[in-house]
């Protein structure tokens, strides 16, 4: 006799291999891990990336970090196009030449974003003019014959060395001087003894003419602090036109300052930039090391935002996934996943496993969840929060769609990952049909009987009917029976051959119908939704057929 002990064993080990550990009939959909993220519908400041886990993972891409909505943003070189071949200004306002020897850092070297530039420490391959070449547009703010007023210059540096002579940034132009000749501008910030300098030569003019009857113009020099070779570090130089003063900022401290006035100081007549002819604008000649989210702004930058990702944080959002079957139960929810971080190419990470991914430097993944039996009126079905890894309770419906916004941590330099997620839910198969059903013609009228179908959770019964076979198309068909098993169906035609099948439907659960009451505002939706449910039947029994006639009249003396 096999004892039981043995017999639970064999259970246990059957569940483990049918992957039904959960419970008898339950099923998974997983999104990430060794499966891919195609059933992401929607990422908002969320981008993939796969040096954290062994399969690639959901974490905050902050590549908008530092643009406001009232700053006018001119130029932007994320870097992030994949390939050093597609980098591109992405406003349009200036054309970009890449040179063979400008190379891609991907993540985890690049600072915002998916990439960052990186530079050899030569001027540029097959006479180009630089690694990167800059050449406005028309519509650029350094366009030619251009006046301007206020401009920002920011981006992030990564020396891989500080070679003197090595050229951050050159700006050219060649302004008539009104006397038939030119005069030679530069806008330059280059390597000086392990620091950055910014040079302007024949920049600023003066905004009239001098009593000698030309326009005055000023040279200027600003010199930042001694820099660290491998370490990230961000620069910002401004110009504030009502002040005429001109700032050099890094990593967020004010490091020199220039007044471009006609004293030299607060007050006085302002020099401000105006732009001659054939400009061009070159990136990293003879610097070697990484440039990421170059940008020039329209206006003085206030204050830049130094770190790495928004403190808006990123969203998801998972495609409507159709459970198959009206009134299937979302069970569990199951978030895999950590926190991450990453200080100049060297990247932490620590793993939570599944949870609540919520840190203790307040970075965090939260969830969302909506569901609906019907898929009319889907986005007006409100979001839930839940915790994963805890049993859900009264989370029904046959379309389910999951959400989960992504925070920073408090210093904005951590980010959570999402490394995997499963959907952990039972779909609610009608029961099977009777598996006998008998067809009885009388005048006018068939009786249908059939016997009760096997499964214990039957709610009731629906009858179909047509004049051809498989084709149920009477304008009464279906006939709710209810939990009878059996139907007269009178109002036929006599001498017309009828075909009849009956199918199961499942029971309803209170509850479920006061969470979709409640969930539901629109009461005509509501009636619908419950409607469905009550009546999505399952499939056909046996199909029999009856032809009514008339009684014979010895049959009727009887």
């Amino acid at each position: 006799m096999i004892n039981k002990p043995f017999i639970s064993a064999l259970l246990y080990i059957f569940f483990l291999l049918t992957d039904s550990v959960y419970g008898i009939g339950e099923k998974t959909i997983t999104f990430g891990s060794s499966s891919s993220w195609e059933l992401i519908e929607k990422k908002q400041g969320i981008t993939e990336v796969s040096y954290i886990r062994p399969h690639p993972v959901l974490v905050l891409s902050g590549g908008v970090s530092g643009i406001r909505e009232e700053d006018l943003l001119d130029l932007h070189l994320s870097f992030d196009e994949g390939q050093s071949a597609s980098f591109a200004d992405s406003l349009g306002h200036y054309n970009v030449s890449i040179s063979e020897e400008l190379a891609l850092a991907t993540d985890p070297w690049s600072r915002v974003g998916k990439g960052s530039a990186l530079f050899n420490g030569k001027p540029g391959a097959n006479g180009s003019e630089g690694p990167l070449v800059l050449t406005p547009r028309p519509s650029a703010l350094f366009a030619p014959g251009s006046y301007i007023r206020d401009f920002s210059i920011e981006f992030w540096l990564y020396p891989q060395s500080l070679e003197t002579g090595a050229q951050v940034l050159s700006w050219y132009s060649s302004k008539p001087d009104g006397k038939g000749g030119y005069i030679s501008q530069r806008m330059q910030c280059v390597v000086t003894r392990n620091r950055l300098q910014w040079n302007f030569s024949d920049f600023f003019f003066s905004p009239g003419l001098s009593a000698k009857g030309v326009q005055e113009r000023k040279s200027f020099s600003l010199q930042g602090p001694l820099l660290l070779t491998r370490t990230w570090s961000h620069h910002l130089i401004r110009f504030d036109a009502d002040l005429g003063l001109l700032e050099y900022l890094v990593d967020g401290r004010l490091e020199a300052l220039e007044y471009t006035t006609s004293s030299g100081r607060e007050g006085g007549d302002v020099y401000t930039p105006i732009i001659g002819r054939d400009c061009r604008l070159v990136l990293g000649s003879r610097f070697s090391g990484l440039i990421d989210e170059f940008r020039i702004y329209r206006n003085c930058l206030e204050k830049a935002d130094l770190t790495r990702y928004s403190g808006r944080g990123g969203r998801v959002e998972t495609r409507t996934l159709d459970l198959g079957y009206t009134d299937s139960r979302v069970l569990k929810v199951e978030a895999f996943g950590g926190r991450t971080s990453n200080f100049s190419g060297r990247v932490r990470n620590e793993y939570a496993g599944n949870g609540v991914l919520n840190f203790s430097d307040h970075s965090q993944i939260r969830f969302f969840i909506r569901l609906s039996n019907s898929p009319y009126r889907w986005n007006e079905v409100p979001w839930i929060p839940f915790n994963p890894g805890t049993e859900l309770h009264q989370f029904r419906g046959r379309y389910v769609q999951i959400a989960a916004d992504f925070y920073p941590g408090a210093d904005e330099e951590t980010s959570p990952y999402l490394s995997e997620l499963r959907v952990i839910y039972s779909a609610a198969e009608p029961p099977p049909p009777p598996t006998y059903v008998a067809a009885v013609a009388k005048d006018g009228a068939v009786e249908l009987i059939w016997r009760a179908s096997p499964s214990r959770d039957v709610g009731g019964y629906y009858v179909y009917y047509g004049t051809a076979s498989g084709d149920y198309l009477e304008a009464k068909s279906p006939i709710d029976a209810g939990n009878r098993t059996s139907l007269l169906i009178d109002g036929l035609k006599n001498g017309t051959l009828y075909y009849f099948a009956v199918a199961a439907y499942g029971k309803v659960e209170n509850e479920e119908r006061a969470f979709l009451s409640e969930r539901d505002r629109d009461p005509s939706v509501r009636t619908f939704q419950i409607r469905q449910q009550v009546s999505e039947p399952g499939e056909f029994s046996r199909e029999v057929a009856a032809r009514p006639l008339v009684q014979t009249i010895a049959r009727l003396a009887e």
